[in-house]
């Protein structure tokens, strides 16, 4: 889930509650820690809503496209992994290692090759990343005043809540940009034989050989994964970060939001990605002239990889995907959170 590494968002004023109270250097018992944190989130939160639409799509935008480009090597080592089988000329792949795929890459194709298709990768992260994280906070603010101020208290409810908003964020974000994603895939896909030559020649061959509904092949396994992948990255950070914070109140909260949004990234990942492989390989179909390979859509799709590959087939590519969502959510994370900040004085200044 490329959707799944940017999908953990970090409310900043939720995250500095903890180390507010004991740079106050006092200690206060249950119920007035309680009060006082009440106090600092409804603040916290009074001041990230007076951000404007603008600078916080800006700033979810700019968050997860240089978090794509620190990790484009990981990404297309997945990608390469995960479309072993389709043909004959990636099925040689089969028992290769990652430090094997990328020796070849840099032999054959050179080092640049590992950001292959990171342009469009760039094009669809900047407009994904900003709807996902503005959405996520709509829907949030808005299942908040369906459920009322008495219910915000509720573990249960606030996990509802949580679930629900990034879900129906990732759906909405990858909904609207889907192209960009298929696309990128078929530009990262490709190894010596060049058949799509950039972002433009892609969309112009693509429309052409495969009319426009070509451009959203796979889209039923991408919003079937995207939703619960983004929904899981919410809710399981969410509920550690929480849990954490309850047992040991005065750590880093930096430290506690990247070690909880890994963890939640990697819980995500692996829940949901036989969808993230099906939706390649779906989104592969027919590309560079070739013939179909799954004609039975996406259960039968599911079924035909499991009988010829076997479970092991659907979590292809799974090592460097694990490898890439630790230091993808740190650093998604660190900027969007640096650009909330810095976007906030500019605008209040």
């Amino acid at each position: 889930m490329e959707a799944r590494v940017g999908g953990v968002v970090v409310e900043g004023g939720q995250m500095a509650l903890n180390s507010a109270a004991a740079a106050q250097g006092t200690v206060v018992d249950g119920g007035a820690r309680k009060f006082l944190q009440h106090g600092q989130v409804k603040q916290s939160l009074n001041q990230q809503s007076q951000m404007g639409t603008v600078p916080q799509l800006l700033a979810g935008g700019i968050a997860g496209a240089f978090s794509k480009t620190c990790t484009a090597p990981l990404a297309r080592l997945t990608i390469l992994f995960q479309v072993q089988g389709m043909h004959s000329d990636v099925a040689i792949l089969s028992k290769a290692s990652i430090w094997h795929e990328a020796s070849r890459i840099v032999k054959e194709e050179g080092i640049r090759a590992f950001w292959k298709g990171n342009l469009v990768t760039i094009a669809h992260r900047l407009p994904y990343s900003s709807v996902n994280f503005f959405a996520y906070e709509r829907y949030k603010n808005a299942l908040q005043s369906i459920l009322g101020e008495n219910r915000r208290e509720h573990a249960s409810a606030n996990l509802f809540v949580h679930f629900v908003s990034g879900g129906m964020a990732g759906i909405t974000a990858a909904s609207a940009t889907y192209p960009l994603d298929l696309v990128r895939t078929r530009l990262a896909a490709q190894r010596n034989t060049i058949y799509y030559k950039g972002i433009g020649h892609a969309f112009h061959t693509i429309c052409r050989d495969e009319g426009f509904l070509g451009l959203y092949k796979g889209l039923g396994p991408t919003l079937l994964g995207v939703g619960p992948s983004i929904a899981i990255s919410f809710s399981v950070y969410e509920m550690l970060r929480s849990f954490w914070q309850s047992r040991r109140p005065n750590d880093s909260t930096i430290m506690v939001s990247l070690a909880c949004g890994s963890l939640s990234g990697i819980a995500s990942s692996t829940a949901t990605f036989p969808l993230d492989l099906v939706r390649r390989r779906m989104q592969l179909e027919g590309a560079a002239g070739r013939a179909r390979v799954y004609n039975t859509g996406l259960f039968g799709t599911f079924r035909l990889i499991f009988k010829t590959e076997g479970m092991r087939g659907l979590y292809r590519g799974i090592l460097p995907e694990y490898y890439k969502v630790v230091p993808g959510v740190g650093i998604v994370f660190m900027t969007y959170e640096t650009l909330k900040m810095l976007l906030t004085r500019i605008e209040t200044s």
